[in-house]
């Protein structure tokens, strides 16, 4: 027969530590599902222009940004206090705006590149000149659907 040996004293039993890994992986999985990230970076500050008649669009996917305002402070120093055009993260001439246009439209599904939208993010104190040159170049890039971005008049 086996002996018992009573006078040992128990020891505390080790943590199980082998689910930890899915345990990370899920945590991970999750933060990567609900975080969302800020696809461009400001470098042109703007005042919204206040609208009345306003309508929401249905697909942020096929809408593009062009963004135009006074540069930043920290950027006034080499670009001047005018008014500048901002595709993506890079300040851009009038001239460029054609070539993005063609990229947005070459990232997208074929069939959604009719339904694509530009939206114009202008400031209220923007000269009509420099949106009447982006106009142009979306007209002859066939970017046709032309959206400008507003808040709710109170």
């Amino acid at each position: 027969m086996g002996k018992f040996n009573k006078t040992g004293k128990r020891g505390m039993p080790e943590l199980n530590t082998s689910s930890l890994p899915d345990l990370i992986f899920t945590m991970l999985f999750f933060f990567m599902i609900v975080t969302t990230m800020r696809e461009v970076t400001l470098k042109v500050q703007f005042r919204v222009p206040q609208a009345t008649e306003l309508e929401k669009l249905e697909k942020k996917s096929l809408v593009s940004f062009i963004y135009i305002g006074k540069p930043l402070p920290e950027f006034q120093k080499k670009m001047g206090a005018e008014s500048r055009i901002q595709l993506n993260d890079k300040f851009a001439e009038v001239s460029e705006v054609q070539d993005y246009i063609y990229q947005e439209r070459e990232n997208m599904k074929e069939e959604d590149q009719p339904f694509m939208t530009v939206s114009m993010k202008v400031d209220s104190e923007t000269k009509m000149g420099i949106v009447q040159d982006v106009k142009q170049a979306l007209r002859q890039a066939y970017a046709l659907n032309i959206n400008y971005s507003a808040t709710q008049r109170q």
